[in-house]
């Protein structure tokens, strides 16, 4: 019985990769990569509810099949670190259980872990990675409906890099959607800070630039899935 439903999922999860799927790029650094759960180096394996497995939530895999999401979604992606839970998964729940009309997602993980935005500047290995992933992600059906951006911590620790921070992120999305084609593009960009040098942290202005995509409460619904996470 078990293999047969082993069997079964597999099935819908191969029919799914064919389908035209609602695709979100996950990228940025540490948080959006994944450390929830990572203690002393080591995952502790739990998957809290919000992100287990759904055989109708696919991730882009760094050989470039679909497959079924799970976590942790970027264990492939952001190589020679621990990765854990991070907010992709629960974000797509959250649409669901929003009602949103969204069924078979494709999650395209690309976050590394520690990276300043000018490390996702236009012809940098990580830019050219991401447009390379999300070119992938639509070749066999699908629309990318938005890039969600958790990054900026490693922005934050000096005052030259928090103050070119805007500048750097407008000029990313305006090259990002012009790369992928897609002008208005949404970027949901989650809002960075510095534990350890709160005062700099001020100096980080954020671009919001958001499309509906389905409903009017995608935005509130990723702020809330963030508050859920687990980062250690």
């Amino acid at each position: 019985m078990f293999k047969l439903l082993m069997l079964l999922l597999t099935f819908h999860s191969s029919l799914a990769a064919n389908v035209a799927k609602d695709i979100f790029i996950l990228a940025g650094q540490s948080n959006m990569a994944g450390r929830g759960g990572v203690v002393h180096g080591k995952w502790d394996g739990n998957v809290p509810p919000e992100c287990r497995p759904n055989p109708s939530t696919l991730r882009l895999s760094a050989k470039l099949t679909w497959e079924e999401a799970q976590e942790p979604l970027h264990a492939d992606i952001d190589v020679g670190k621990t990765c854990g839970i991070g907010p992709g998964m629960a974000f797509v729940d959250g649409l669901r259980a929003n009602g949103s009309r969204t069924r078979v997602v494709g999650l395209v993980p690309c976050a590394a872990g520690g990276t300043k935005i000018r490390k996702w500047a236009r012809g940098t290995r990580l830019y050219r990675q991401l447009v390379s992933r999300a070119g992938a992600s639509v070749k066999d059906g699908g629309a990318i409906r938005a890039i969600l951006w958790y990054q900026g911590e490693s922005d934050t620790v000096t005052k030259e890099d928090a103050d070119a921070y805007r500048g750097n992120m407008e000029t990313l999305i305006t090259n990002l959607r012009t790369d992928l084609n897609e002008p208005s593009l949404p970027v949901i960009q989650v809002r960075p800070f510095s534990i350890s040098l709160k005062i700099l942290r001020h100096h980080v202005r954020f671009v919001i630039s958001l499309t509906i995509i389905g409903q009017k409460d995608t935005l509130l619904i990723y702020e809330k899935v963030m508050k859920q996470q687990w980062w250690g």
